[in-house]
């Protein structure tokens, strides 16, 4: 583990002015992130601050700052930038506490930044190994740190919860959180309550049992854990916080073996939210492995507790109240979604409520107290259901969209959702929640050859959101189908107020202000502010790269800034759904954090030229073709992109010199020579001949890009004549 330190740190004793100070002043430095109990459920008395995930409990995302407001915000301009070493993908929300701002990176690095300059005070580089990569669904991501009592908590790729000396970035304490021999993952960020720092997991699509756990924010220690569907009957009680609602209230939703022999899923990736006035604690629960319920639990039963958001006692652990959006999910539609807290007047009277728009394209309001719906709406086209039955709260599906009998149903919204893990706002003034939406369908049909294979996708589903195709051309109209959305939304009254729309999906977080702005950047690298109350674009900045993550506001002294990490990733940036244009390799993620009059610059990137097509001269059979884009488009394309066309976040299959080289090919693929590299090998999921066969498919993806690219030489050649 490495620690690397600028020449000085910067902190504030809580309530104070920030002042310099050495790292060698011991008693001055452990006031840096000095944040405890009273500073958390009071932190929207310290706008000036971000010391929290979604800005306070709340998790509104809302800044209660307004010197940057619609009058004034074209004079925006950039601050500050700093470049971080990678340019996979950024999601992280920025923590901001006492003029210091603390941010991860991928691979699960964290960084200190002097919040008004951008000066590197420390970093830490947790050292995940490479290899750890193939476990992660969508990208090698990191959505934040947590803070309390002078540390910063960070989960790290590999299952290690780290608590780092906020003044030093040395390590406190490191405990492990899951078996690491297990593909399960950490990409979220912690949460802390009442002294306790809550982490849950990721990797149900290769097949582990999902969990949320607390351990003790001075020691390490685990306090309490809950699963959140059953484990195998045989094994009997886990001796954990769930077992008894387990037993209850979940274990009869089930039905076979399959599903724990494939870990069952419900893995807790995203949402935790702590309840400060009701003294609970919110989880929002993921999809079931694998994916397709009549091969999961034989096609019946609710499957509790996918797709739910579940109501915890912080204290214990212990079960409280659920609420299922998608009974019986078989279409990944996870329930992880930002979750966040309001008081709203429902029928005339103030209601506790939280809110969410998880991928299955439904708006819920629902009773913090009770766990009663209160309501919902789509906020996107669906086919999967009608809308929601009110008296039992249950979806009213469409019939066909279970693809049952072995059809294909092409089902909207798919796995990648209408709302992902982008964090949505809600402002106070506009009473609108602000929601990145989007329109990505899918097509679904069992997978009639399905085996688990452990540590391998299992979704039991043959499944593409739309299929690779042999041009350029027709990808692009392919992908023109695609929509995205910033949508204005009154969860009162469950309408939408004002839609912006984006030429293609998985754009950024919102921020709201009390400047009445929003804020959020885009796929294709804009970030912008929009009017609040209309949706109007007010300002615009190029980024030069995508932008997933959700911004953040703050001051220092007596200056407002705007901050958003920028860095294209995850799940569809990975597997090639970044917007149309040149391919290019993808630039380093950076900070980027904004003030009115801010005149920096960023530095013009200039991708590397890429190596040309590479299409081996073999001859491949179509079965071997046709072995080979089932295992690639299945395993391989969430990384190298779909069709073999990759992001630029990875290298680009059908450039790779190997292509060409059966042998190298093998030692790559079957042999694992680039292991350290975060390549692994597939030996113990694919014999050597179905990996050739994978090589016979990209290499037939690499002559549609030869002809391709040699067209667009000839084009260009004739224009220059």
């Amino acid at each position: 583990m490495k620690v690397s330190k600028g020449i000085s740190a910067m902190a504030l004793v809580a309530g104070l002015l920030a002042l310099p100070f050495s790292q060698g002043d011991a008693a001055t430095s452990a006031a840096a992130a000095l944040v405890d109990a009273q500073r958390l459920m009071a932190a929207a008395a310290e706008p000036q601050n971000w010391m929290t995930h979604g800005g306070t409990y709340a998790e509104q995302r809302f800044a209660n700052l307004d010197q940057i407001n619609t009058g004034n915000v074209e004079r925006l301009g950039l601050a500050w930038s700093y470049e971080v070493d990678t340019n996979r993908g950024q999601e992280a929300t920025p923590l901001v506490i006492d003029g210091v701002m603390y941010t991860t990176t991928a691979w699960s690095k964290v960084v200190a930044l002097d919040a008004a300059t951008g000066k590197q005070l420390w970093t830490y580089d947790p050292e995940v190994p490479k290899d750890r990569g193939h476990a992660a669904c969508c990208d090698v991501v990191n959505r934040g740190v947590a803070a309390w009592n002078g540390m910063i908590f960070v989960g790290a790729l590999d299952g290690r919860l780290i608590a780092l000396d906020a003044a030093t970035g040395k390590v406190k304490w490191s405990t492990v959180t899951f078996d690491q021999k297990q593909p399960y993952t950490i990409t979220g960020a912690p949460r802390v309550v009442k002294g306790k720092v809550i982490i849950g997991n990721g990797g149900a699509e290769l097949g582990v049992r999902g969990y949320v756990s607390a351990y003790d924010a001075m020691t390490g220690k685990k306090l309490w854990r809950f699963y959140t569907v059953p484990g195998d009957p045989a094994k009997g009680p886990d001796g954990e916080a769930s077992d008894e609602i387990l037993k209850a209230k979940a274990s009869p939703t089930w039905d076979g073996n399959k599903y724990w022999q494939a870990g069952g899923g419900g893995t807790v990736w995203d949402a935790i939210v702590y309840d400060a006035e009701l003294d609970q604690l919110y989880i929002g629960v993921g999809n079931g492995s694998p994916w397709n319920h009549q091969i999961r639990s034989n096609g019946k039963g609710d499957n509790l507790f996918l797709s739910s958001v579940v109501a915890l006692d912080p204290n214990t652990g212990k079960y409280k109240w659920h609420y299922q959006g998608t009974p019986g999910d078989t279409w990944d539609f996870t329930q992880t979604q930002p979750i966040m807290l309001a008081t709203l007047p429902i029928d005339g009277k103030p209601r506790k409520v939280l809110m969410q728009a998880p991928k299955n394209g439904f708006f819920y309001v629902v009773d913090r107290e009770t766990g009663k719906l209160v309501s919902a709406k789509g906020f996107v086209p669906q086919t999967w259901a009608n809308g929601v039955d009110m008296a039992t709260g249950r979806p009213i599906e469409v019939a066909g969209q279970r693809y049952p009998d072995k059809t294909m149903a092409m089902v909207s919204p798919s796995a990648l959702g209408a709302h992902n893990w982008h964090p949505m706002a809600f402002s106070p003034k506009t009473g609108l929640v602000y929601l990145p939406a989007q329109e990505i369908p899918g097509a679904y049909k069992t997978d009639d050859g399905y085996t688990h294979k452990q540590g391998a996708w299992n979704l039991a589903v043959a499944w593409a959101l739309n299929a690779p195709t042999n041009t350029l051309e027709a990808t692009r109209a392919a992908r023109a189908m695609l929509k995205g959305q910033l949508v204005a939304w009154d969860p009162v009254a469950q309408k939408e107020v004002w839609r912006v729309q984006y030429d293609g999906p998985w754009n950024g977080g919102a921020l709201a202000t009390a400047g009445n702005l929003v804020f959020q950047g885009n796929a294709k690298g804009g970030f912008q502010a929009f009017d609040a109350r209309t949706g109007k674009t007010l300002w615009s900045f190029n980024a030069q790269r995508g932008i997933g993550a959700g911004p953040i506001s703050y001051m220092v002294g007596d200056t407002q800034y705007v901050a958003v990490m920028a860095g294209y990733g995850g799940a569809w940036g990975m597997a090639g759904g970044l917007p149309d244009g040149p391919q290019r390799i993808q630039p380093n993620g950076r900070v980027l954090v904004f003030k009115l009059g801010g005149t920096e610059k960023l530095p013009t990137y200039v991708s590397p030229e890429l190596a040309p097509a590479n299409p081996p001269k073999d001859r491949f059979t179509p079965a071997q073709i046709a072995m080979g884009k089932d295992i690639y488009e299945g395993n391989c394309g969430i990384c190298h992109g779909g069709g073999a066309r990759s992001s630029g976040l990875v290298p680009d299959l059908r450039r790779s010199g190997a292509l060409t080289d059966r042998k190298l090919w093998s030692e790559v693929v079957h042999g694992g020579l680039l292991k350290e590299q975060g390549m692994v090998s597939f030996a113990k999921w694919f014999s050597k001949d179905e990996i050739e066969a994978v090589r016979a498919y990209v290499g037939e993806q690499a002559k549609f890009l030869a002809t391709d690219e040699g067209q667009k030489l000839a084009r260009e050649g004739s224009l220059a004549q």
